[in-house]
């Protein structure tokens, strides 16, 4: 066997190696989804999406104020840890070659690998106690926004020196301000990473349940107040599945197919949004590039 046949064949080896743990990651996860939808599935209904849950299990309950809870919790949740989360990104990034840089990328990234349920503990402590807010959406929004915080932070600083450095010292010998250089090239330019890292920290708090039992509790009613106890989708299905009621344990798988049917549609719609974006910006450069030429 010559040197090409013996590095082919290392190449052909290394390539099934590949491919067979690529297969391997994937069945668990093929499993999960096929084991959910099939369970889940037979609850689906109008009523079912519509109705709110009482936990007696009766006929004709639903999980619609669960789902309505999820949404306003993340909705609140990532309007107070997204924008600090992508602020303390942008200054790790930009401003943080310094000792208050690294000390802020250390706690990041020991807030990052925090238990939820130690990040629930601190939420009661600071808002439910101390503040004496008691449970309430906005409890439970200040836990999963803490969560968030580290992953949009770290997410934020790779995405930004990503960037080619060459854009930055550009625009710098232009004469642009700094501030103006972070916002217009550097945050342009890594924007699909700063998306990615939020989907990734809205996927991550979306199924979160042991912050939100210290924090956001239950409700069987519809709610809106931020100072009152709200229902959500993953405590609805830790309580149903602790139940011996058949009706209820079906409405959990239920709830739970719901959950990643919505995590799955926001993660595939900003997807197709941010592609739809990205090819929109290719046309209009190739535009300016286009009648520069000629003017030349």
């Amino acid at each position: 066997m010559n040197t090409y046949e013996y590095r082919k064949l290392k190449n052909t080896l290394a390539s099934g190696l590949a491919l067979a743990c690529v297969i391997l990651a994937l069945i668990p996860l093929i499993y999960i989804l096929a084991e959910v939808v099939m369970k889940g599935a037979p609850a689906m209904s109008w009523e079912f999406l519509t109705r709110r849950t009482t936990g007696t299990g009766e006929p004709g309950e639903g999980i619609g104020n669960a789902i309505f809870g999820t949404l306003l919790l993340v909705f609140y949740a990532a309007l107070i840890g997204l924008p600090i989360g992508i602020l303390t990104g942008i200054y790790v990034s930009e401003y943080g070659n310094n000792k208050l840089g690294t000390i802020v990328r250390f706690f990041n990234d020991v807030l990052a690998n925090f238990p939820s349920i130690v990040v629930g503990l601190l939420a009661y402590a600071l808002v439910v106690a101390y503040l004496n807010v008691g449970f309430s959406l906005i409890a439970g929004s200040v836990a999963l926004a803490i969560i968030m915080i580290p992953i949009v932070a770290n997410t934020t600083e790779e995405a930004l020196r990503m960037v080619p450095n060459s854009l930055r010292e550009g625009a710098l010998a232009l004469g642009v301000p700094r501030w103006r250089t972070v916002l217009k090239v550097m945050l342009a330019n890594g924007r699909a990473g700063i998306v990615t890292g939020a989907l990734l920290a809205v996927a991550r708090v979306s199924g979160e349940t042991a912050p939100l039992l210290l924090t956001a509790f239950y409700s069987s009613y519809w709610s809106l107040s931020p100072t009152e106890p709200i229902a959500s989708l993953p405590l609805t299905i830790f309580r149903n599945f602790n139940s011996p009621s058949e009706v209820l344990l079906q409405q959990a798988w239920g709830a739970a197919l719901v959950l990643i049917l919505l995590v799955l549609t926001l993660n595939i719609g900003v997807r197709l949004l941010m592609k739809s974006k990205a090819k929109k910006s290719k046309a209009v450069k190739m535009k300016w590039m286009t009648r520069l030429s000629r003017k030349a």
